[in-house]
C-alpha cells in the first residue's frame, strides 16, 4: 500500500524548517525523520539520501517561484509594486521555501544557485516589462533589501509591521521614476 503524500510533505516540511533553524550540516537525516515524527525508515522511503530530499526542496521553490510568478504577471497594481509588496516577510510557503533553499545556496549547493538565478531572471524579465529593464534591476535590488534588512533585524518569524513605511515609500518612488 502506497504510502500518504502527507508523510512526504511532512517529511518535506521538517527539512525546509531544520534548514531554516540549524543550516544545511545540522539538517541530517535523522533529525529530519525525528522532526517530522517518523521513522529512519519511513523518511528512506520517500527520499533514499539527502540528495533526493535536497532536490524535492528545490522542486517545491520552483513550483512555488512558479505559482507567484504568475500572482505577478496579473498583479492589478503591476509586477513592480508587487515584488516590492511581497518582499516583506509573511511567513508564506513562498518565505519558507526561499529561505531553506538559501541556506542551500550558502554552502555552495551549485543546482540551488542554478535555479536561484533562473528565478530571478524570471522576476527581471516579469518586472522588465511592467517598468523597463534598467528599473527592474533597482525594483529587484529593492525588495531583497527589503526581505534581507528585515531578515537580520527579526529572522524569518519576524514581523515585517514595522517595514511598511519602507514599502510605501519605496512603491512611491518607482511612481515618481516611472511617470
Amino acid at each position: 500500500m502506497p504510502r500518504k503524500p502527507v508523510a512526504r510533505d511532512a517529511v518535506l516540511d521538517a527539512f525546509e524548517e531544520l534548514l531554516i533553524d540549524v543550516g544545511e550540516r545540522a539538517a541530517t537525516l535523522d533529525a529530519v525523520a525525528k522532526r517530522a515524527g517518523v521513522s529512519k525508515g519511513g523518511l528512506l522511503y520517500h527520499f533514499p539520501n539527502k540528495e533526493a530530499l535536497i532536490s524535492a526542496t528545490l522542486e517545491r521553490l520552483d513550483r512555488l517561484a512558479g505559482e507567484d510568478l504568475a500572482v505577478m504577471a496579473a498583479a492589478p497594481e503591476g509586477a513592480a509594486a508587487y515584488f516590492i509588496r511581497s518582499s516583506l516577510w509573511s511567513d508564506t510557503p513562498m518565505d519558507r521555501s526561499f529561505v531553506a533553499a538559501t541556506r542551500l545556496a550558502e554552502v555552495a549547493h551549485e543546482d540551488a544557485r542554478r535555479r536561484f538565478a533562473a528565478i530571478q531572471q524570471q522576476w527581471l524579465e516579469l518586472i522588465g516589462k511592467d517598468v523597463g529593464p534598467a528599473m527592474a534591476k533597482a525594483v529587484l535590488y529593492m525588495g531583497d533589501g527589503l526581505y534581507f534588512n528585515a531578515m537580520w533585524e527579526s529572522g524569518p518569524s519576524g514581523q515585517a509591521g514595522g517595514r511598511q513605511a519602507d514599502v510605501d515609500e519605496l512603491l512611491a518612488a518607482v511612481e515618481r521614476l516611472r511617470g
